[in-house]
């Protein structure tokens, strides 16, 4: 057997998460080893930069392409690692969200939060809910609240409150898109603890979001800007300027300790007061606590030995499969054929594609001047068969999907195609319940970190980057390890 290093805290998995609980262990002063199996850091994080084709460069992202401001997390470390300057907001002239109606791009109604209509007129107006859905959706400042903590889908809460076409028209398509989620399994407090949060302490979720939205202006100062004190307009998605895996970049950068990729984690067994982590290759690590920032799947297969338990809920988490395909064009081939950045598509459409985005219309600094460039998205819950689909036959459905729905017919410069298998951990009803029971159940100095347990997005993911830091860092101060 080779000799085994030894470290105060192994982190395995080099993905956002994972270099988060580096970065704020060092922020502490602790020691550790961050093991990648890949090639690379940053897990779904990834831009590429296409030359060639103007004065700057395509910015293709082949994951997330922003993340949310109102999470403080994601932002903060941004500011840390020097990016702060950088950061830039989404278009505020041409927001519009459109929705799938149909066959026809409808816009969603201005004024929209989240599920809940909060201006009058445009709701009234719009073709996209009929009269009486409109009047079923009023009905939630009518009905009683439900008065218990039970869990239950987002399905149910949105039928419960406003009915199935705000169902299939708003909350499907846009709350469980998010998640890559399917409606009627999803955790409502697991992923929208703010919808069950405003049914309890206003009894409406439309009195609950106006309440909420004067309280923003009022503490914004907002008047014809409707924006932040300094004036720029307030924009909910925020990304680095050169592209999500910017912030990858400069965080490995500044990251001091042991950073292996290539280093795939065959078995972890107990040893001593802590844990020996063998390696694919025969080699090995003593560490005295170890966080696997890994999908749930994996975890169970590196934990299964030390407890079956854990194990067994942690392979309970499902997953799905999802994709993109960017595509870039010359605007003067395409009329930009939507006034507004995205088009989202209810299940009950039935088309093989979930949402589009002009990512370029949505975010600058995504294609030279004088082109577009768009991202479409397929896959998960939603549209599983076209993950089955091999390159040019997705691609060719994707060209006719553009054309049926935007009636885009050019053929694009380039294309560029990101699958991402079983990558998507879905938050069942009872999720948190799960998660607590997989805390409850890891051994001592063991911890579990990332997508598959609280929150999937770029912030929550670096905020549990940050709790797991301060869990080891705790265990340490306890006499426990380090």
């Amino acid at each position: 057997m080779k000799h085994a290093t030894s470290s105060p805290v192994a982190i395995v998995g080099g993905g956002i998460a994972g270099l988060s609980t580096a970065w704020y262990l060092q922020q502490r002063g602790i020691d550790y080893v961050l093991l990648e199996q890949a090639p690379r850091w940053g897990g779904k994080i990834f831009t590429e930069q296409v030359d060639g084709y103007g004065d700057a460069p395509f910015l293709v992202e082949g994951g997330p392409d922003s993340f949310i401001s109102q999470k403080p997390w994601g932002a903060a470390l941004a500011r840390e690692i020097g990016l702060g300057d950088t950061l830039i907001g989404a278009n505020t002239q041409l927001k519009q969200t459109y929705v799938l109606h149909k066959g026809r791009p409808a816009p969603l109604p201005e004024g929209v939060l989240m599920i809940v209509p909060t201006r009058f007129k445009p709701f009234v107006f719009s073709s996209l809910i009929s009269p009486w859905g409109k009047l079923r959706m009023g009905m939630d400042l009518f009905i009683p609240p439900r008065r218990d903590a039970q869990d239950e889908t987002l399905a149910e809460f949105v039928r419960r409150r406003l009915g199935n076409e705000a169902l299939d028209k708003i909350a499907e398509p846009l709350m469980s898109g998010i998640y890559n989620a399917e409606a009627d399994k999803q955790s409502v407090l697991a992923t929208f603890p703010r919808f069950h949060e405003l049914e309890q302490q206003y009894g409406s979720l439309t009195k609950g979001m106006l309440a909420g939205q004067a309280a923003r202006q009022r503490a914004n100062g907002a008047g014809a800007n409707g924006g932040a004190p300094n004036g720029k307009p307030a924009s909910l998605f925020v990304t680095p300027r050169d592209g999500t895996e910017a912030l990858v970049t400069a965080l490995r950068d500044r990251l001091t300790g042991d950073l292996r990729t290539g280093a795939a984690v065959a078995a972890i067994e107990p040893e001593g007061a802590g844990y020996r982590l063998h390696l694919d290759g025969g080699a090995a690590l003593l560490a005295e606590q170890v966080v696997l920032a890994t999908p749930a799947f994996a975890a169970a297969a590196l934990l299964r030995p030390l407890t079956p338990a854990a194990a067994d809920l942690l392979d309970g988490i499902r997953y799905v499969s999802t994709g993109t395909i960017s595509l870039a064009y010359r605007t003067a081939d395409v009329v930009n054929p939507l006034k507004g950045y995205g088009l989202v598509i209810p299940m009950s459409e039935r088309r093989p594609i979930n949402a589009i985005t002009l990512s370029s219309v949505k975010f600058a600094h995504r294609a030279p001047d004088g082109h577009l460039l768009l991202r479409v998205f397929f896959g998960g819950s939603r549209s599983p068969q076209s993950m089955d689909l091999d390159d040019a036959a997705l691609y060719a459905m994707v060209r006719r999907e553009l054309d049926a729905l935007l009636g885009i017919r050019a053929e694009p410069l380039f294309h560029r195609i990101y699958r991402w298998r079983r990558s998507n951990p879905q938050y069942d009803v009872g999720h948190l319940e799960r998660i607590a029971a997989i805390t409850a159940a890891l051994p001592p100095g063991v911890h579990v970190t990332g997508s598959p347990y609280r929150g999937v997005g770029l912030p929550d993911c670096v905020k549990q980057g940050q709790d797991s830091a301060a869990q080891v860092a705790e265990r340490i101060d306890r006499g426990f390890g380090g």
